[in-house]
């Protein structure tokens, strides 16, 4: 199944952008589930159907789906709570009612993961494209499978499940009980479920489209929104230039766009949407825009490793970051991870395995990548006879 990520600063026009291509592509006879998880129905609202938790047809090859954060987190509470109930004995504390819950921050983007992984795994669809939240919370969500997993696996290691017969004994010579196996049964099964939106969001059939509108502020969206996709390997297919104006419109606004647009054209496959005069609203309006087709590229950038042990005695790892600056850059290096920093974006990442043998051995950032050398380390590297 071909996936579409549209995200873009708030006010851009993002879910009607994800609206209209998922009525092109449905109107084409892909069968096709645009996904939101705004908590407000504005992809009801642009499409002109009532979306909720309830999967809705909005015409017969086309499905809206806007589940529900509140319904999920209160299944979930209640689960945790089940399974959780000696240790919350324990501590004399008081279960929590279904109908005093309300979601924590973050439970709308946790059910939109959710929801994105069933809805890949299902195979009931061809084309799922998913309306993310404004470009700063997306960038969040998409980092986030990778995120929890390494914390899951800091704090509960799988190989500390081998111990599972001493706990008892460490637990009376600690005096406070030890963790039960059900909480390793549970740290394994978010990993997996993690894993599989990971794959879901790493897949090459998988592509981030981002939405702005022509002008000082969306550029300066753009190139952070950019960088920040670069840092996790990936690379937008298509920039959506939304509500362009005509050219009769004041001349200063046209002039605007007009700067914007060639700056975009550099580095960016941009398509332009018209402004219409007014918010779109309905299968007429959307069908107006002229929205990109659905495409064969791929969002995954390679991170590639590249041999020059014979001319200068290293390995080069070649990251693209462009729009990063050098003086933003900073890289520190623990273990077999590498912390890389670019501006206000950091991601930690593990060394391919031929760079776990090596010290890093300097740096540079040339022409939109960065590019770090690596030495062998003679204590590590085999010798050769």
């Amino acid at each position: 199944m071909r996936t579409i990520l549209i995200t873009g600063p708030g006010g851009s026009g993002r879910t009607t952008t994800a609206a209209a291509t998922a009525l092109a592509a449905a109107r084409d006879g892909i069968r096709t589930l645009v996904l939101s998880a705004d908590r407000t129905d504005t992809l009801g609202t642009v499409l002109g159907a009532r979306t909720g938790p309830t999967p809705t047809q909005v015409t017969p090859t086309l499905t809206a789906w806007r589940p529900d954060a509140t319904a999920g987190f209160r299944d979930d509470l209640a689960a945790f709570q089940d399974r959780a109930s000696r240790v919350l004995d324990l501590l004399g504390a008081s279960r929590l009612d279904p109908e005093e819950v309300t979601p924590l921050p973050g439970a709308e983007e946790l059910t939109l993961l959710r929801a994105l992984r069933d809805a890949a795994l299902s195979e009931r669809h061809e084309l799922l494209v998913v309306d993310l939240p404004p470009t700063a919370q997306a960038l969040a969500l998409l980092a986030l499978p990778e995120e929890l997993r390494r914390y899951l696996r800091r704090l509960l290691p799988a190989e500390r499940q081998a111990a599972a017969g001493l706990r008892p004994v460490l637990g009376r010579l600690a005096g406070v009980p030890m963790p039960s196996e059900w909480l390793y049964e549970t740290a394994a099964r978010w990993d997996t479920e993690l894993g599989a939106v990971q794959a879901v969001l790493a897949d090459r059939q998988a592509v981030v489209r981002l939405v702005a509108e022509p002008g000082p502020a969306g550029t300066d969206a753009v190139r952070a929104a950019g960088l920040a996709l670069a840092l996790r390997g990936l690379r937008p297919d298509l920039l959506v230039a939304n509500r362009v104006v005509p050219q009769d419109w004041p001349a200063g606004l046209v002039a605007q766009q007009r700067k914007a647009l060639e700056e975009w054209q550099e580095s960016y496959d941009v398509r332009a949407l018209p402004h219409l005069g007014h918010d779109p609203r309905g299968e007429d309006d959307l069908g107006t825009l002229d929205v990109p087709e659905v495409n064969d590229t791929t969002s995954t950038v390679e991170w590639p490793v590249v041999d020059h042990l014979a001319e200068d005695g290293v390995l080069v790892w070649h990251i693209p970051l462009p729009g990063a600056h050098r003086d933003e850059l900073d890289l520190i290096r623990r273990g077999d991870e590498l912390l890389v920093s670019a501006g206000q974006f950091r991601r930690i990442v593990p060394l391919p395995s031929a760079l776990r043998r090596c010290t890093v051995a300097g740096a540079a950032l040339r022409e939109g990548e960065l590019r770090i050398r690596f030495a062998p380390d003679p204590d590590l590297w085999p010798r050769t006879p």
